[in-house]
């Protein structure tokens, strides 16, 4: 703007000066007060259309709250219903949603039934199930039956609330390009100005000094950098939305230039590459001391506590047969490694195959996953798991195929249940890792000069995905997870880049071009701008740039 400023300064000042020659002298003095207000009037109106693009492309923070109804239905101590602000519920109040409304607020469904759309929040196309126990978000859409809600969060603790600021911390972070953009912008500062002192020298000795100052003028204000200062925060702004708009949060603006760079994408295969929805296959007993039904029950009782997809299908089978689980006195987790617990008298670990060490003379089911049931570090049983592969997996690995990125799955399970993942998807692999055995795996690529991306979605990933270049945390994740990720989507990242690029391009080259003509150049043959004419052409290469930033689109699901 400061181009901006000094162009129509020194427009108002000779117009000023003009007005009083005539005065004194008695002489015409051409003044450039048309030009003065046809300059300005272009300017408040290319700022106006520049606005007006930012502000569509900032509409994402927006669209959230306005998820979010004004008012809430509370349930009453006596059943009956009170109807007050969204602002004003707190945790622990009891709130029923009719089919068809918005959630109010974070909760748990304490009685009711329904499918709720979440896919503006979470980019997940299709309704889902929800029971008694189930978690649902603030801003999701109810679907036909009526559900009663125990708030659990409210304000800033709130999941809108915590990916609007991950929005607006991601749209004010500058990013490598928005600072190479701020540069060759103070470049053209000092360029323009030069030019303009040379084309009013030169244009005061070739004619006299109105068309010194005309060429003067015209130097400055068709020079001012807006369009570069726009280039990149526009694209980023519509960026930040698209993803914001499928469920894809970007964390740290830098990550979307790295991911475009990457060699090499490392993926957890349980919830990433797969489902996570398991089913028990088989159960293998080990021990002459103990039965099917007696190790099912064991299996189902220290798993009784565990939210981990492996332990709810080892529970619910168990339930499917009619056995009773076992009740442990103390469960405590074995980091990296699985569970173990008390029960009657008898210490009882159910770990991986590569924590037990031991090798197992039994059947493995082809791409199963396994774990041991040990009593006193000897294996007494053992559950094989299915897990079926995600409908996107393949599309996944053609994607980063297609963009010269090297897929590697790094999983816990077994070699025989990463085989099976891996012949499918045509992919390298490495079994049976610990989290740190891919922390250790990321930081050797590192150490090659390989651009690294991780890829998972639970607490065991976190290490690898802090390390990594870029971490991506997949579908809901954990909050641990989401905190170490930094964006997630290499669509959106190239996309982003290619317009930033264009932008840029766009920007610098305009200037590099315009600025010549403006200060007369070409005169000799012809070819003069005026400043309303500069300031239309200025203008209209904001626009430009600002059009380019919202024709960024994903493709549709």
């Amino acid at each position: 703007m400061s181009l901006i400023t000094l162009g129509i300064t020194v427009s108002y000042a000779y117009s000023v000066y003009a007005v009083a020659a005539r005065y004194v002298t008695g002489e015409h003095v051409m003044d450039f007060f048309f030009e003065f207000a046809t300059l300005l009037l272009i300017m408040l109106l290319g700022h106006w259309i520049e606005m007006k693009a930012l502000g569509e492309a900032v509409d994402a923070q927006k669209a959230l709250a306005e998820l979010l109804p004004k008012d809430a239905h509370v349930v009453l101590e006596d059943d009956s219903i009170e109807t007050r602000p969204v602002s004003e519920l707190q945790v622990g109040d009891v709130i029923r949603v009719q089919a068809g409304e918005n959630v109010p607020a974070d909760g748990i469904i304490i009685r009711g039934e329904s499918r709720v759309n979440e896919a503006l929040l979470t980019g997940e196309s299709k309704p889902i199930e929800k029971n008694v126990k189930d978690q649902v978000i603030g801003g999701s859409t109810n679907g036909s039956g009526v559900l009663y809600v125990e708030v659990t969060e409210t304000g800033d603790k709130s999941f809108i609330s915590q990916v609007q600021t991950l929005i607006s911390q991601a749209q004010s972070q500058p990013s490598r390009a928005e600072n190479v953009a701020h540069k060759v912008a103070s470049w053209l500062f000092y360029i323009a100005v030069v030019v303009a002192l040379i084309a009013l020298v030169a244009w005061m000795i070739i004619a006299d000094l109105p068309t010194a100052v005309i060429f003067t003028v015209t130097t400055l204000v068709i020079a001012c950098p807006h369009a570069l200062g726009l280039a990149i925060p526009l694209v980023v702004s519509r960026s930040t939305s698209l993803g914001a708009s499928r469920g894809l949060l970007v964390k740290n603006r830098e990550a979307l230039e790295l991911t475009t760079k990457a060699d090499v994408m490392v993926l957890d295969k349980t919830g990433t590459l797969t489902t996570g929805e398991f089913k028990v296959l088989d159960v293998t007993v080990l021990s002459d001391k103990y039965s099917e039904e007696e190790i099912t029950g064991l299996l189902a009782g220290i798993e009784a506590g565990s939210s981990h997809p492996i332990a709810q299908s080892i529970v619910n089978h168990a339930e499917a047969k009619g056995i009773k689980s076992v009740s442990f006195d103390s469960i405590e987790i074995v980091s990296g490694a699985g569970i173990e617990g008390e029960a009657n008298g008898h210490h009882y670990q159910l770990i991986s195959q590569k924590a037990y060490g031991k090798a197992l003379r039994m059947d493995i089911p082809k791409g199963a996953t396994l774990s041991i049931l040990v009593e006193n570090n000897e294996a007494i049983g053992a559950v094989a798991l299915g897990d079926e592969l995600k409908e996107t997996s393949r599309n996944l690995i053609e994607v980063l195929k297609k963009y010269g990125i090297e897929p590697l799955m790094a999983t816990g399970d077994n070699e025989e249940a990463a085989q099976g993942v891996a012949e499918v998807l045509g992919i390298q692999y490495q079994a049976n890792q610990s989290p740190e055995d891919k922390y250790k795996l990321v930081e050797s690529m590192k150490n090659q000069n390989k651009t690294v991306i991780m890829v998972g979605d639970g607490v065991n990933d976190a290490p690898s995905l802090a390390l990594a270049d870029v971490g991506i945390a997949i579908g809901a994740g954990t909050q641990v997870a989401l905190d170490s990720a930094d964006i997630i989507l290499i669509e959106l990242a190239n996309k982003t880049t290619r317009k930033m690029k264009q932008n840029l391009v766009w920007g610098a080259g305009y200037n590099f071009i315009a600025i010549p003509i403006a200060a007369g150049l070409l005169a000799p043959i012809g070819i003069t701008l005026g400043p309303a004419f500069g300031a239309v052409l200025m203008s209209l290469s904001t626009v430009i740039v600002a059009i380019n930033a919202m024709l960024l689109k994903l493709d549709p699901k």
